[in-house]
């Protein structure tokens, strides 16, 4: 990993943005290749698609009806119905279609291609459905009634020229552009590909991000709790996150306190991963194994680097401090033959959380292709709403959870400030952003807010 920062990444502060700038400058689009529609789906186009053939390719009725000629139907009304000869009915994906004349109507069905001769469609509601009554609510299916296929129809309103008809290219013309190189693609544009005829697209795939919490002290959702033990919630969050984010996420859970068992662990997972994540010790504990681990392999100090600073498998995995709360110990470099980014969060759950948002989720857009106007999370500005003022440490950028009103541009403050608290983040929408040189903000402040949805 090349870094633009100083080398002293053990004996300072970094701060927010330059840690993230550092984690940005390492990470590089995933190449391009060709998927299938569906498995394309949250990926990143990489081309610009034209339409090659008009949409809707065909003049064709919106309306289940029948497709007239406008003479024919000029002033019918209820008390003088226009009564036309059916020439036989126009399905959807019909082959050959009859020709309306004069004094013809054709049955035709939404979607169905206009018949030649025909200038409109009146609904079916306008007329007698064919039966000789009144007014029709809708058509009796041609298995049943094959019948209405012929004979007559009354019409009781009279229909414009091109009514209730879609006409061809109404949509999108051949050559027009169709989707743009960098759009993500979601339902509606995978529905445009796939109308347009496209089987498979060019894209950058989504990322596949592995997700490893450390800890002895954590026990699997659905186990029993054993003394002094706790359930890892960490891996579930940040897998979640993840896959948020527009990635493919792995959850590894949680591995036990061991450099070797989590050393291991890594080396297993990057068969799979484009990013690499873990929660968990990166502080300065007597168990903090993430440190232990990336440190033991390391064939030497990194060259000029504090004493923090490793190689392994010839390139730098540095431990740093930032000047941020929650969040202060962070990780980061590369790790593996490929080179793979692997970041290093701390285990607080709050902590973990913030700092996923901060730095890992821009990864990940950045894996995914994205432009940098669409990698960080956009933040507005809004007024607190407190009983009393924000305490802040100072020379340290605080995140704090909040509860964003959009209509009022007002943000109240959810919990505490403490990094455990993670029923307070679960109702929580935003964080709240106090600078580095403010260290009380009273109610009806303006500030930073990132909402989270």
């Amino acid at each position: 990993m090349s870094s633009s920062a100083p080398q002293d990444t053990g004996h300072r502060l970094w701060s927010v943005d330059e840690h993230l700038a550092d984690v940005l400058a390492a990470v590089r689009p995933l190449e391009p290749i060709e998927l299938q529609l569906l498995d394309a789906q949250g990926c990143v186009l990489v081309e610009d698609v034209t339409v090659p053939v008009a949409l809707p390719p065909f003049d064709n009725s919106s309306m289940d009806g029948y497709a007239v000629r406008t003479a024919d139907v000029q002033g019918a009304s209820e008390e003088f119905p226009a009564v036309l000869t059916v020439v036989g009915d126009v399905a959807a994906g019909s082959g050959e279609l009859p020709t309306v004349g004069p004094g013809e109507a054709a049955r035709i069905m939404t979607g169905a291609p206009l018949p030649p001769g025909a200038e409109a469609v009146v609904p079916v509601e306008w007329t007698d459905g064919g039966t000789g009554g009144g007014a029709a609510s809708g058509m009796t299916p041609a298995s049943a009634a094959p019948e209405q296929a012929g004979g007559e129809v009354r019409v009781h309103r009279a229909a414009e020229a091109r009514a209730h008809v879609r006409a061809r290219g109404s949509d999108v013309q051949a050559g027009d552009l169709a989707l743009a190189a960098g759009t993500v693609l979601g339902p509606p544009q995978i529905a445009l590909l796939a109308a347009i005829g496209r089987g498979t697209v060019r894209v950058r795939p989504r990322p596949r991000v592995v997700v490893l919490s450390t800890g002895s002290e954590l026990v699997q959702p659905g186990e029993p709790l054993a003394a002094g033990t706790i359930y890892d919630s960490n891996s579930f969050a940040l897998a979640a996150a993840a896959r948020d984010a527009g990635a493919i996420a792995y959850r590894v859970g949680a591995v036990a306190d061991d450099a070797d068992t989590l050393r291991s662990t890594i080396e297993d997972q990057l068969i799979r991963a484009d990013l690499l994540v873990t929660t968990g010790g990166v502080s300065v504990g007597a168990y903090d194994v993430v440190k232990e681990a990336l440190s033991s392999v390391a064939a030497a100090p990194a060259p000029g680097g504090g004493d923090d600073d490793v190689e392994v498998d010839a390139t730098r995995i540095d431990f740093r401090r930032l000047a941020m709360q929650p969040g202060k110990p962070q990780g980061f470099g590369t790790v593996g033959p490929d080179h793979t980014p692997l970041l290093a969060l701390p285990g607080n759950p709050v902590s973990s959380y913030v700092s996923f948002e901060l730095f890992v989720r821009p990864a990940i857009r950045a894996l995914m292709g994205l432009p940098e106007s669409e990698v960080r999370r956009p933040s507005v500005r809004a007024v607190l709403k407190a009983d009393q003022a924000l305490g802040s440490p100072a020379g340290r950028r605080q995140f704090l959870r909040g509860a964003y009103d959009a209509e009022s541009g007002t943000v109240s403050p959810v919990g505490g400030s403490g990094s455990h608290l993670i029923a307070a983040l679960a109702h929580a929408d935003s964080l709240m952003v106090v600078p580095e040189d403010v260290t009380s903000v009273e109610p009806g402040t303006e500030l930073e807010v990132v909402p989270l949805d």
